[in-house]
């Protein structure tokens, strides 16, 4: 077990250093004191593991708004186990009062400065969300757009149907002329054919009856 006995310089009264000190030991076994200075200074006297005052060591020594250790004095010595917590001893109080009314004000200050970067960033995002939805509004009106294409073009393509519906009407129209019309020749061909026949048939009878008269009357043909 170790001791340090630490002077810390700097801004490290009213601004809760302190309090930031006495959570750091918190649940940690830890012993010792911490207490301002009429000089202005913090005095933090810690006993406990090495590793363990070290990492305090590391937590405390900072610059972190509202807390500013500019300097911190440092001295190792054997643990003594004249404590048996870590605590806070306070100056009188209304030092005490007029320190937690320094350090209230800070944190107010210090709330409202997070609460307007919230606000701005807030409206950050709402403006991207704005940005956002105009882009969405610009992506949905050029999909409209290429739906009314897309429906322009279809018109188009059942214009183009129904014209060849139309012209595959007209086709079948003339395909059903044009076979009426081969039917018509085809009975005309045969009716011409029987008719040629029977008048060959007819001539034929009429020249065998020329001839057999012809050979009466004594005239060879």
């Amino acid at each position: 077990m170790k001791r340090f006995i630490a002077i810390a310089k700097g801004r490290v009264q009213k601004v809760g250093y302190r309090e930031l000190i006495y959570t750091e030991t918190f649940e940690k076994d830890i012993s010792g004191y911490v207490k301002n200075l009429n000089t202005g200074e913090v005095e933090i006297v810690a006993e406990g593991s090495e590793p363990d005052l070290v990492d305090l060591i590391s937590k405390i020594n900072i610059i972190r708004y509202p807390i500013a250790v500019k300097s911190f004095t440092l001295k190792w010595e054997k643990a003594t186990g004249k404590y048996s917590s870590f605590d806070i001893i306070r100056g009188k109080i209304q030092e005490e009062i007029f320190e937690r009314m320094d350090y209230a004000g800070t944190v107010m200050h210090e709330t409202l400065e997070i609460s307007k970067s919230t606000l701005e960033i807030s409206k950050t995002n709402l403006q991207l969300q704005h940005k956002m939805l105009d882009k969405q509004d610009q992506m949905l009106n050029k999909q409209d757009q290429m739906l009314d294409k897309q429906d322009q073009m279809l018109d188009k393509q059942d214009q183009m149907l129904d014209k060849q519906d139309q012209m595959l009407d007209k086709q079948d129209h003339a395909l059903q002329i044009g076979k009426e019309m081969k039917e018509e020749i085809v009975g005309l061909r045969k009716d011409t054919g029987k008719y040629l026949d029977e008048e060959f048939l007819e001539i034929k009878k009429k020249l065998i009856s020329i001839e057999d008269a012809l050979v009466r009357a004594g005239i060879q043909v």
